[in-house]
């Protein structure tokens, strides 16, 4: 077995993927030390082989490859692929198209929230994955033969797994389920860098319009470093001292030092300039007051008795979801949930398509009083019972 690493090998093989009519595509990188992910293996299967492409090899034009991604007549399989298509959105400047990701049809055929390829593949396949190289080094070379049978593993089985899920799919009438979350995770926007959006992903307990502006000035500047240097966003300052330093709020060098964490080398450093240069230049008139902390999954604010219908409309979307099928997680987040709610009237994604037909409609009726949720002693389930003649609630949005 041959790692291809020659522009000549790529593009025959690239000549074989643009005949198939769906391609399975598995990547392993390294990111520990790095703001990119570094790809060190490209694995790609299809009917007529499975191949191994290496990324860093001298003088390897990918420009072939490339091109089997943007062809909109292949299906191109990943599993949980986000990350891959990543890696290939860093490498091409595009995200591919025709994608499809087992993990998450998963989740329409009931076989678990975020289940893992390894269990995947035990469900479909019936095989027992030999998982010992998974923590490998791939940047090193030569690879095993191990490593490479490894590798081919995670791509060779996603044919069969997409195989039997599509046809569970197309029997139970959810391909279109699958192809709108599809188009969400081809959205071009999960994959370009926004620094003015780096500090949603801190997590803090700030509330002042102050603290809050500063941790978005801050953070940004934290991510254009990282990106210029590639590097990890704690390699330039962690996120601890980030939140101290905007709580603190320090307009000179001498107020820096006396943040709390601070240690006495970043005090003096050309960082702490650069930090205490951007919040000397952010004036109260400036601030965005229309910041504020970032929700996360449990902390939309309910009053009590929107807390109680919260509790209910959970209960029946477990029940709904047993009902079809289907993993409660992709008809609705409890974050969504809440923010239901809270909002009935804001656009909501349970209030459109499928999930408006077996979730949202019987929400709406249980919201207005139509609908009950009702113990049955004998068979020991909830049971939903309609409370009024069913009229077809009209969408929201």
């Amino acid at each position: 077995m041959n790692l291809i690493d020659t522009t000549k090998e790529l593009k025959s093989v690239c000549e074989i993927l643009q005949t198939q009519t769906h391609i399975a595509i598995d990547s392993e990188f390294i990111r520990e030390k790095t703001y990119y992910p570094i790809p060190c293996l490209i694995q790609v299967a299809c009917q007529k082989g499975a191949f191994l492409i290496d990324p860093l090899a001298e003088d390897l034009d990918l420009s072939p490859f490339f091109a089997v991604l943007q062809n909109e007549n292949i299906l191109k399989i990943f599993h949980s692929g986000r990350q891959d298509l990543e890696i290939l959105y860093n490498l091409s400047g595009s995200v591919p198209v025709s994608v499809f990701d087992t993990q998450i049809a998963a989740e329409a055929c009931g076989l678990g929230e975020n289940v893992s390829y390894e269990n995947l593949v035990k469900a479909c396949c019936e095989v027992e994955l030999d998982k010992t190289c998974r923590l490998t080094n791939w940047q090193l070379r030569p690879l095993t033969e191990e490593q490479m049978q490894y590798a081919l593993g995670d791509v060779t089985h996603l044919l069969t797994c997409y195989a039997k899920i599509a046809d569970y799919l197309k029997e139970h009438k959810r391909e279109n389920w699958i192809a709108e979350e599809m188009v969400d995770l081809t959205d071009v926007a999960h994959y370009q860098v926004c620094p003015e959006n780096a500090w949603q992903r801190i997590r803090h307990n700030g509330h002042s319009h102050a603290f809050l502006n500063a941790l978005k000035a801050l953070a940004c500047w934290r991510e254009k470093r990282a990106v210029k240097q590639n590097t990890t966003r704690q390699n330039i300052i962690k996120d601890e001292m980030l939140i101290n330093i905007a709580a603190a709020f320090p307009k000179d060098m001498e107020e820096i030092k006396r943040v709390r964490g601070m240690r006495s080398d970043i005090a003096k450093s050309v960082l702490a300039k650069e930090m205490v240069e951007i919040l000397s230049n952010l004036n109260e008139s400036d601030f965005d007051k229309n910041l504020s902390k970032t929700d996360r999954e449990k902390e939309v604010t309910l009053s009590p008795t929107q807390q109680s219908l919260y509790e209910i409309l959970k209960l029946l979307l477990k029940i709904k979801s047993n009902e079809h099928g289907v993993v409660p997680h992709l008809i609705t987040t409890e974050k969504k949930l809440r923010e239901y709610v809270k909002s009935p009237k804001a656009k909501s994604k349970i209030m459109e398509g499928w999930r408006y037909e077996i979730f949202g409609r019987f929400a709406e009726m249980l919201r207005r009083g139509a609908l009950g949720l009702t113990y049955n002693p004998s068979t020991h389930n909830i049971e939903i019972k309609t409370l009024e003649p069913h009229k077809k609630t009209p969408k929201l949005g």
